[in-house]
């Protein structure tokens, strides 16, 4: 087979690669914002102003589908002859991921669902930092050209945001909701990185079964501490039981999805390919939560 021959093919299969890998990050970009949706129904519409209960539900149904297959595990795969050291890691990014999605579920009751699907873009350069800094992936200058004006944007919309509260009387809940979203941006990407580290270098399974074990173990203990009496003052309806029910797959979906295509490309092409969920959850906030002042507001700015 000639050079140029083997070349085309190396091309060819670089293509299919990228394409499917944007695909795959389309429908992560739906999932998240199915989870955005579901969560900003609960807490606008229903009342359901409690996030740990939604990462139970979440990590209960992620070390149901994981955890026993990765116990199980025997000989060197086994997670039982893993060093201490392991096991913190894990306890450590477990910790992370619960804090991120308690945050970004808590930030629904500041602000909307389009500031903080737009605001979520944070976790792209902290990505980047720490892929930079751990993982020792090295960027071009145009990279971190786009790097600036992803900052340069989330300023802007905090400003915008802040800009709306006022209006309304609300710009210290509004601050508050922004904050807690830029927070989650950071802890996710903590759990990203990791989760890049640990698929490509150990296996899925292991990331996903420690994630789910230690995950149920913090936010349940989280939940019975915070959130015990707002979850015993939910008035329960079938439509908030579906949310709940709808939020959690997603979510499972979501993480069970991210670790095959983490491992094809990376952390923060993923982020990057995942950014649709911006443009699907600003089409959901205007036809559906009718955010039409929101719009107007950063149009005109």
């Amino acid at each position: 087979m000639s050079l140029h021959a083997v070349l085309a093919r190396i091309r060819e299969a670089s293509t299919r690669r990228l394409f499917r890998t944007l695909a795959l990050g389309q429908v992560l970009a739906a999932l998240v914002c199915g989870t955005a949706l579901t969560s900003q129904y609960l807490s606008s519409v229903y009342h359901v102003d409690a996030p740990m209960l939604q990462s139970v539900l979440h990590y209960a149904l992620l070390g149901a589908a994981y955890t026993p297959a990765l116990l199980c595990r025997t000989g060197s795969d086994s997670v039982f002859r893993a060093g201490r050291g392991r096991w913190l890691q894990y306890a450590l990014v477990g910790l992370a991921d619960v804090e991120a999605n308690y945050a970004v579920v808590a930030a629904y009751r500041y602000t909307t669902l389009t500031s903080v699907q737009l605001l979520d873009c944070f976790v792209i350069p902290v990505v980047m930092f720490l892929s930079w800094w751990l993982l020792k992936t090295r960027y071009r200058p145009v990279h971190f050209a786009a790097v600036g004006v992803c900052l340069l944007g989330v300023g802007a919309m905090v400003g915008a945001d802040l800009l709306a509260g006022r209006d309304q009387g609300s710009a210290s809940d509004v601050l508050l909701g922004d904050g807690l979203v830029l927070l989650s941006a950071a802890l996710y990407g903590v759990s990203n990185v990791w989760q890049e580290y640990a698929v490509k270098n150990r296996s899925r399974l292991e990331f996903l079964g420690m994630l789910g074990l230690f995950g149920s173990v913090i936010s349940t203990a989280q939940m019975l501490v915070l959130e015990l009496r707002q979850v015993s003052a939910i008035r329960w309806r079938w439509q908030a039981a579906l949310l709940l029910g709808v939020f959690a797959c997603c979510m499972l979906a979501l993480y069970s999805l991210m670790p095959v295509v983490v491992k094809e490309s990376s952390a923060a092409a993923v982020n990057l390919s995942m950014m649709t969920a911006d443009v699907f959850s600003v089409f959901c906030g205007v036809f559906i939560f009718r955010y039409d002042s929101w719009f107007r507001t950063r149009c005109l700015l």
